[in-house]
Order: structure tokens, then C-alpha cells, then sequence
């Protein structure tokens, strides 16, 4: 067993520990709740692994723990966030949200897969390379910010604040990854965007007698008349003009999907569900879950939905709705393609909120350095291949984080495919989370001698 091994297992609860105080501190950035005293937390651990470590504020936002570690030719970026979603609903936790219990191997706690466990992998990571080796043989700047799950909505004014400590970085490992359905490592090499807005429609003052219904508006019936504009029964998003911004996928971008080994039946059982949208399968099921847009009902609202009946007809009905992004379509044009859209049907008393700032469609080269030395990495620590994906599903801050400023980047993590992200038992395998190390060590070691 080598030094780095020895370390790792001699602090093994230590490191389990950490983890767990770091899930126990709230910082639902939704509810401003915690942020101060979780970003003080993280800033205290890399000032004990002996960074240069500091807050930067950003006006109006959670601040950014930054910190420096150190030297070499090549400089590594460490990007997570110490935010994370609300834990409702609560009675669906089999333990406390911020318990960070330990059950059959696992660590439940809000947060802990997304993302509090890579940010603390990474550090505690980095400890053990010093303790085994003295020195690090690049440098490694660590972005931690505190608004992610509500959209980063002040990290481009960071990066931008902040150009000068970021132009040297020459790859970025991004916050998140995790292994699929048949354990094999995921490494993903950019993001969709995104861009999320309401839609409310309104009746009558207040509140009414159902028996009014036949001459007053029914906001509820309006807005899904409105929502039954936006998409057919077979998924097509029919907003005008819409479709003729989406770039198709290139044939490379298409080659990349036929190397993936996708379990489709495990997926699906995984699930739960019979069959996936238009019964898609193989390479055209892929080019869909990657390269394609989505517009999503995340949320309705409307009326009496309590238990029994109430014979009411609602004065406001809403609903929450995400886009995901490909290449050509911004947030700011799928939001003015959807007014226009919704006006010229008639339905300009909707009025469309912009609920977070939208992020930008974000992909790396599959090429590129700290590409090829996160899969070399994960092939020497994981017992089975790793999965190179052109870019992830979801949507992050990659853009104005790195690609706007010349940095390519790289997903990799300690998930798993039932990590539950964003949802009630949040959790990950610390088997895992010990990989995850390895992981890390590795990665170090390999970019730090790649050539670009």
C-alpha cells in the first residue's frame, strides 16, 4: 500500500467526519439560509490544508471562497458550490436532512451528492497528496461558490471581477459526476443551459363561487390552454421559430454518442417506467437526452388541491417551467421567442417572470488535456472503463466560469446513479466517496504531466 493509501485509511473517520459537519451546516441558498456560516466553514478547512485562502464578495450575492495551493507549469481548477436545494419535503427523509446519518455504507444528507461531498473529496484529496508526497507538482486554485442551486447568478460577475486570478487556469474540473446503472464512472465534458420563468395567469380580484365560472375567466383553464401552445403529445416544442435555432448535432458530436454504453432496460427499471418518450432507443434515444432542448412543467398551481372538494373558481393560477438549452439557443432569445409566441395566440395577459438568470450552453473538447487526464485517471482507479460523455444533461455555470475565459472543463464525482439529487434520502456511497480520492490523486498526478 502506498503512501497516499496509508493516509487516507489512518484518517479515514476524520475524513468522514468532516464531511458530515459540513452537511450538517445548512446553506439553502433559496432561503438564504446558512450561507454566512457555511461559506466561514469551508474557508476554515482550506486554511487548514494550508491554502491561501480567502471570501471574495460579490455585491448583492453569497460570496466565493477562493483559495491557492501550490506551483508548478500547470494550474488545476477546483469548481464547487457550497449551496444546496431545500430539503422539503420533510416527511419523505427517512432520516434528518441535516442528520448526515450513516446507513448500509451510505451518507444521507441534503447536499451531500450535490455538492458538498465532491467539495470535500477534493480537499481532503489534496491533504493527503502533500502528507504522501510533500508537494504538489501543479498548482490548484479552488472556486466555491454559494448560489448554484438558484441559478449562479453573480458567478459571471465574478469571473469577470476577477479575470486576473483565473487567466492562468489551464483546466477545470467541474462539480459533478457520478457512476450509472451498472457502476461505470461517468466523465462529461459540458452542460446544457438553461433558462427558468413562470407564467401566471389572473381572473377576477379574488377568489369566486364556481357557479360564476359561466361568465367570468377561469385563469386555470387559460394557462393550460397556454401550456397546450408550448408542446404536442409527441414532446416537439412547437414556440414559433424555435426549432429553426437548434443547431443539429455534427457527425462527431453523433460518433461521440455511439461510444456510449447506455443500459437502457436498467435505466428504465431503475425508474420505473415502461418505456422512455417516443419509444426511443440506441443512438437516437442518446441524441435526444443530450443534444436536444427541453421545455419542462416543473410546477402547477391553481385553486382549491387541499383534500374533498371546494367548489371555487381561482382568481391566479401559475406554473413553473425550465428550458434546457443546445447550442444556438440563449436564454435571452428562447425568452422572447416564448412572449411572442404566447402574444400571438392570444395570450398576452400571461405574464412571464424570469425567475433565475439564465446559463448559457457549455462544451469542452473531447480532446482536450484535462479531458484525457480525467479518463486516464478514472481507467487507473475505477475497476470497470469510464463512460465519456460530450456533455451532461443538466446545466451549470460552466460558461462564464470557463469556456468564456479559454478554460476547458470536465465533470467527475463521487455520486451515483441513485444519489437523489434535489430530492428527499440525498445520499452517497462512501465507497465512493473513497474512490473519489484515488480519483483525485490521479488526476493531479496525470494532468500535471499532459501536454495540452
Amino acid at each position: 500500500m502506498d503512501l497516499f493509501q496509508q493516509y487516507v485509511n489512518a484518517n479515514r473517520d476524520r475524513f468522514v467526519a468532516e464531511l458530515q459537519a459540513l452537511c450538517r451546516q445548512p446553506s439553502v441558498a433559496a432561503q438564504n439560509w446558512g450561507m454566512k456560516e457555511t461559506a466561514e466553514l469551508v474557508l476554515a478547512r482550506l486554511q487548514k490544508l494550508g491554502a491561501q485562502a480567502r471570501l471574495i464578495p460579490v455585491a448583492g450575492g453569497a460570496p466565493v471562497v477562493y483559495g491557492e495551493i501550490g506551483s508548478g507549469a500547470r494550474t488545476l481548477m477546483f469548481y464547487n458550490h457550497y449551496d444546496v436545494q431545500p430539503p422539503e419535503p420533510l416527511d419523505l427523509w427517512e432520516s434528518g436532512p441535516w442528520e448526515a446519518a450513516i446507513r448500509d455504507g451510505k451518507l444521507f444528507a441534503r447536499g451531500v451528492s450535490d455538492n458538498k461531498g465532491n467539495l470535500m473529496c477534493r480537499i481532503q484529496a489534496v491533504e493527503a497528496y502533500l502528507a504522501a508526497y510533500g508537494s504538489l507538482p501543479l498548482k490548484i486554485k479552488f472556486v466555491f461558490e454559494g448560489e448554484e442551486e438558484i441559478g449562479s447568478i453573480h458567478l459571471p460577475q465574478f469571473a469577470q471581477e476577477n479575470r486576473a486570478l483565473l487567466q492562468d487556469v489551464d483546466g477545470c474540473l467541474w462539480e459533478a459526476g457520478y457512476k450509472d446503472v451498472n457502476d461505470r464512472p461517468n466523465v462529461s465534458c459540458g452542460v446544457k443551459g438553461i433558462v427558468y420563468v413562470e407564467l401566471h395567469a389572473r381572473g377576477a380580484k379574488r377568489d369566486l363561487h364556481s357557479a360564476m365560472a359561466a361568465t367570468v375567466v377561469n385563469p386555470a383553464w387559460r394557462l393550460t390552454w397556454a401550456l397546450a401552445t408550448l408542446k404536442d403529445a409527441n414532446d416537439t416544442i412547437l414556440i414559433d421559430d424555435y426549432q429553426q435555432h437548434v443547431r443539429p448535432p455534427t457527425q462527431a458530436e453523433m460518433d461521440a454518442l455511439a461510444a456510449i454504453p447506455y443500459d437502457e432496460a436498467k435505466v428504465k427499471t431503475d425508474l420505473g417506467i415502461p418505456a422512455f418518450l417516443r419509444n426511443l432507443t440506441g443512438i437516437e434515444l442518446l441524441k435526444k437526452y443530450l443534444y436536444e432542448p427541453t421545455c419542462t412543467i416543473c410546477g402547477l398551481y391553481a385553486g382549491y388541491i387541499g383534500e374533498g372538494s371546494k367548489t371555487v373558481l381561482p382568481n391566479h393560477a401559475f406554473a413553473k417551467i425550465d428550458f434546457r438549452l443546445v447550442p444556438n439557443l440563449s436564454p435571452d432569445l428562447v425568452l422572447d421567442l416564448l412572449k411572442k409566441h404566447l402574444a400571438r395566440r392570444g395570450f398576452d395577459d400571461i405574464e412571464v417572470i424570469l425567475t433565475e438568470t439564465g446559463e448559457e450552453v457549455a462544451r469542452s473538447p473531447l480532446d482536450s488535456a484535462i479531458v484525457r487526464a480525467a479518463v486516464d485517471a478514472a481507467t487507473a482507479v475505477y475497476p470497470t472503463p469510464p463512460v465519456l460523455y460530450p456533455t451532461m444533461a443538466g446545466s451549470g455555470p460552466m460558461y462564464p466560469l470557463c469556456q468564456a475565459l479559454g478554460i476547458p472543463a470536465v465533470g467527475a464525482g463521487v455520486g451515483w446513479h441513485d444519489s437523489r439529487n434535489h430530492a428527499p434520502n440525498e445520499n452517497i456511497r462512501l465507497a465512493d466517496y473513497f474512490e473519489g480520492l484515488e480519483f483525485i490523486r490521479e488526476l493531479i498526478a496525470r494532468f500535471s504531466r499532459l501536454a495540452n
